[in-house]
């Protein structure tokens, strides 16, 4: 990293011919926005770009499909992504688009320095034509019958149904997809470049300079280097896209894939008069973030490019993802399963962090992933609540309880073992988080920093301040033991919110504010620090910073889903049954003693039991806890015949508040386990043991 002065990142540039989904994000945009926010706390020279991708057939297409212009697709899809970046925290340092005139000819330049150089090869092949609307066609702009699964609207390069690769050749009864037309063969000129002259280079440069990338990137491009490279066409018949910059080109554009990266370079110069040199100085260092499919594209022959222009600088690593399923099933924009990212601020407003942390804690980093809305859930309520969210509330709780609202002091007469390795462990997780993020593995970086927050939950119910502020009057040193618990439960939560900042942001930022700090706190050299909150300094009360997400909310996104799509595999009623089996996988949050101690926890033993009328559920209990008989109504008749209750033994909850159900007051709750598959067994002791004997 040190021969560096300068990064460049780049995001792979999204058609904009629909919205935004998390697929997307999950796919290239999370990871680039974590690396860079990490890179700028590190204090380093990085610029961040990513742009609309305007040109192609898939915006043709759609412009078809609503019958508008391909601009007026353009127009609407550009703003309605980079709202739904901004809206996720997505920091580009600029966000364009390939319609800018300055993409347009930056791309034609690029073109004429390789031709003028004579690289390109000129050929004239025969390509599928429609003699209605006069027309080549791309393959995207054929449809047919699909030979693998028999799909009637499988397009000439993929069917969408089955997911198989395709060629024109392969379809049954090819059509035009713009006039229904039998298309014909005929011939059309393009320019070709000579990707086979770069196989030598190639395997010199990535093969053998580049074994430290991903693995699945790595792979695929050995992949295709072994079965060797051929000519590609960098051309195309359409009158939408950059316009080839030759006399003799009338109708032709330049191929998207030529274009389209292209766009990183156009952008930077709109970015910065300085572009040149975060593209053309060997000390930058250039890094592709994007999914699988663009892996040959941004490793073989967007390099190849660069390396015949002669003046640009190379990518260092291309850390693409696999991709992410949504409940099973492949992303498929054409029937509508997805989950869009602008629906999801809508309905969840105020936890884009939610779903940044899912992304990136379930990410596609080496092999395909699914995302389900019950593991959102999960992760959201056992993880970001119950573990994040749950100890920073406790330190700023047990702060304003038991210091008065301010940080305490460290005594270091009284610090033990348990104290040092907290510390320890704060100190340690700067080099381990950074190695991760630097190895572009964000998942584990992520881990890291749960884990953390994690030890401190461990750390804090291992000293039990709430425990030792009861014995104060007999042991007054028992405050320097408070003091120091949480002065090192204050100095981790600031240190929690340099952590978490590149991965969620508006976590962070409310982090500080409760601290009462400015953002200079959340340089990365300020990690791992044990002085970062002044003593005596005064912090706001504590906010939580996560909501638990209910069942109903996420029911009504499965929902959502699959109504909303058309051929859904997948009953709904199998994902409801699967969340209701799950439910005891996910733990509550953490507590601290004080709130179970309020539990008076007794052992009982029933007297009587019968059914309650009109009530399928209930039963009626004649308890003794010895000293006294409790009545208490129990929801326990499906899983119990009153009969075989009477003489057990069970635990229950003997301070809970009556309550009346069907009429009888309830005085009490028996305590009960659930098994998987929803059966109720008694929890009781294992030996008879005397009525009213505490539980503890």
């Amino acid at each position: 990293m040190s021969d560096y002065k300068r990064i460049l990142v780049t995001a792979a540039l999204p058609y904009a011919n629909g919205p935004l989904h998390i697929g997307h994000l999950a796919g290239c945009y999370i990871p680039a926005d974590i690396y860079v926010r990490y890179q700028r706390a590190k204090k380093r020279d990085v610029k961040f770009v990513g742009g609309s991708d305007e040109h192609g057939v898939p915006i043709t297409i759609r412009a078809l499909k609503e019958g508008v212009s391909p601009q007026e697709i353009v127009d609407k899809y550009h703003e309605q992504i980079k709202e739904s970046f901004v809206q996720m925290g997505i920091s580009f340092d600029i966000y364009s688009r390939t319609s800018n005139k300055v993409h347009h000819e930056t791309a034609a330049d690029f073109f004429k320095n390789l031709y003028d150089k004579g690289l390109f090869e000129e050929k004239e092949t025969e390509q599928y034509y429609d003699e209605k609307t006069k027309t080549f066609l791309a393959d995207r702009y054929i449809v047919g019958t699909c030979p693998v699964c028999g799909n009637d609207n499988a397009y000439g390069d993929q069917c969408e149904k089955c997911g198989s690769s395709l060629s024109p050749e392969q379809l049954i009864n090819p059509r035009s997809a713009l006039s229904d037309a039998i298309p014909i063969k005929k011939k059309t000129k393009h320019w070709y470049f000579p990707l086979q002259q770069y196989e030598p280079w190639l395997q010199e440069w990535l093969i053998e300079g580049h074994k430290e990338w991903k693995n699945n990137v790595y792979g695929q491009c050995k992949s295709w280097l072994d079965q060797g490279l051929q000519p590609r066409a960098m051309t195309r018949d359409s009158n939408w896209g950059v316009k080839v910059p030759l006399p003799d080109a009338e109708g032709k554009v330049l191929y998207v894939w030529f274009d389209a990266p292209i766009g990183y370079i156009s952008a930077t110069k709109e970015l910065t008069g300085q572009w040149e040199d975060y593209w053309k100085k060997e000390d930058t260092k250039l890094v592709h973030f994007i999914g699988k499919d663009n892996i040959v594209f941004h490793c073989i022959i967007f390099p190849s490019m660069l390396k015949a222009h002669g003046e640009y600088v190379l990518p260092d690593n291309v850390p693409a993802n696999e991709f992410l399923n949504i409940e099973g099933e492949k992303v498929s924009t054409s029937r509508n399963w997805a989950v869009w990212v602008h629906e999801y601020v809508k309905d969840f407003p105020g936890s884009e962090d939610v779903l940044r942390y899912v992304l990136c804690a379930n990410a596609p980093e080496t092999k395909d992933n699914d995302f389900t809305w019950k593991d959102f859930q999960d992760r959201n309520n056992s993880e970001l609540v119950a573990i994040f969210g749950n100890f920073v509330n406790r330190a700023f709780v047990l702060m304003h309880k038991l210091c008065n609202g301010k940080v305490p002091p460290l005594h270091a007469s009284v610090l033990d073992a348990v104290d040092e390795q907290m510390i320890s462990d704060i100190e340690k997780s700067k080099t381990e988080i950074e190695q991760s993020l630097e190895q572009y593995k964000f998942r584990d970086a992520l881990f890291s920093v749960i884990d953390l927050a994690r030890k401190g939950n461990q750390y804090m119910q291992k000293k039990e301040p709430w425990i030792l502020v009861k014995k104060l009057a007999e042991n007054p040193q028992n405050q320097l033991l408070i003091d120091n618990t949480l002065h090192i439960s204050l100095q981790l939560t600031a240190n929690l919110a340099i952590l978490i900042n590149p991965f969620l942001p508006n976590t962070a930022q409310k982090m500080i504010y409760m601290m009462k700090v400015v953002d200079k706190i959340l340089d990365w050299e300020n990690a791992g620090k044990m002085k970062l909150l002044s003593v005596g300094y005064s912090l706001r009360p504590p906010e939580l910073l996560f909501r638990k997400m209910e069942d109903e909310e996420i029911l009504a996104q499965v929902e959502k889903l699959r109504s909303g799509s058309a051929n859904a595999t997948k009953p709904i009623t199998n994902i409801s049954n699967e969340m209701e089996e799950s439910k005891s996988n996910s733990l509550k949050p953490e507590i601290v003693y004080d709130d179970f101690d309020k539990l008076d926890l007794r052992i009982g033993t029933i007297l009587s039991a019968e059914k309650v009328a009109k009530a399928d559920k209930l039963l009626k209990l004649e308890v003794t806890l010895g000293f006294e008989k409790r009545t208490i109504v129990s929801g326990i008749a499906q899983h119990f015949t009153p009969e075989e209750l009477i003489d057990k033994q069970v635990v229950i909850v003997a301070n809970l508040a009556p309550r009346k159900l069907k009429g009888i007051e309830s005085n009490g709750m028996i305590l009960t386990a659930e098994e998987p598959g929803g059966k109720l067994i008694l929890i009781n002791p294992a030996t008879l043991t005397l009525p009213g004997s505490n539980v503890k």
